[in-house]
């Protein structure tokens, strides 16, 4: 059973008899992916069933598009990358819509984030860009956290000078970032969106910019209605994409937050949680 989360109006039982799904967007770090990263046992031939009935299966998360391509390398073909927390969407290779940051707020944020690691905070930006994501910092650690997420990525010694489309600005604390970084760039959310996107990250886009709103692109694109679109979240960055889909769950390892806006409760990621959840309600 799945059950509806107490927390909303009772919603009906997901079942293939009320479900005409086409379209189907999952998070990946925490939702689709188990916490040591790997892709779920049963993935590929899943999305080789959702593909056979004319299903589109779609990443969404604040991983970079090059780091999506490669994890579904031998699937990518017609599939929709929702890369960077929604600022830049991808499909076979063009660009379908993307919202960057002007130059003169990715260096402000990237001073407060400076004046954060001179007061002592472990802490670095990573300026995220289409063609590569940008660091300053360029020590073991900290590279090896943002190479996790951006397959591309390059150490500069100035991230103000960065030449490329900036699409985000996300910040690594190595420490708990709800409680030092995330307060440290809540002035921006006056005019930006500041989201808490992990345990360790928070990222800094424009206040038009979300994967929610991404997804309403797509939908809107595709002829896809929020009635046939099933979404997967975990956190704080998922909860617009989860208003977008009337077949929305949240994972059962997530934020609170996420729990009470989802309308629905999947298993947890390590317990494969988006594809039962999809066999469940389609039927596979």
């Amino acid at each position: 059973m799945l059950p509806s989360h107490a927390a909303r109006p009772t919603a009906p039982e997901p079942s293939a008899a009320s479900a005409d799904i086409r379209l189907i967007v999952t998070d990946m770090d925490g939702t689709l992916l188990d916490d040591t990263k790997r892709t779920p046992d049963g993935l590929w031939e899943t999305l080789s069933r959702l593909r056979e009935r004319g299903v589109l299966f779609s990443p969404a998360s604040g991983r970079q598009y090059a780091t999506l391509a490669r994890e579904f390398a031998e699937v990518a073909d017609g599939m929709v990358f929702i890369a960077e927390n929604g600022t830049y969407v991808v499909r076979d290779g063009r660009e379908l819509s993307s919202d960057p940051l002007a130059a003169d707020v990715v260096t402000d944020i990237v001073a407060a984030v400076r004046r954060l690691a001179a007061d002592g905070v472990d802490v670095g930006a990573v300026v995220c860009g289409k063609r590569s994501a940008y660091v300053e910092r360029a020590d073991a650690p900290f590279v090896a956290e943002v190479a996790r997420y951006y397959v591309r990525h390059q150490v500069v010694e100035d991230l103000c000078a960065v030449d490329d489309d900036i699409l985000k600005v996300a910040v690594f604390d190595f420490g708990a970032v709800e409680q030092t970084t995330a307060p440290a760039l809540a002035p921006f959310a006056a005019a930006h969106q500041v989201v808490v996107s992990g345990e360790h990250w928070v990222d800094v886009m424009n206040a038009t910019a979300n994967k929610g709103a991404a997804l309403r692109r797509l939908q809107r694109e595709l002829g896809i209605t929020p009635a046939q679109t099933m979404v997967f979240g975990d956190y704080l960055n998922d909860l617009e994409m989860l208003d977008a889909a009337d077949w929305s769950f949240a994972m059962a390892n997530a934020h609170p937050e996420v729990v009470r806006r989802a309308r629905h409760l999947a298993p947890s990621n390590n317990d494969n949680g988006v594809l039962r959840t999809i066999a469940r309600v389609l039927d596979l």
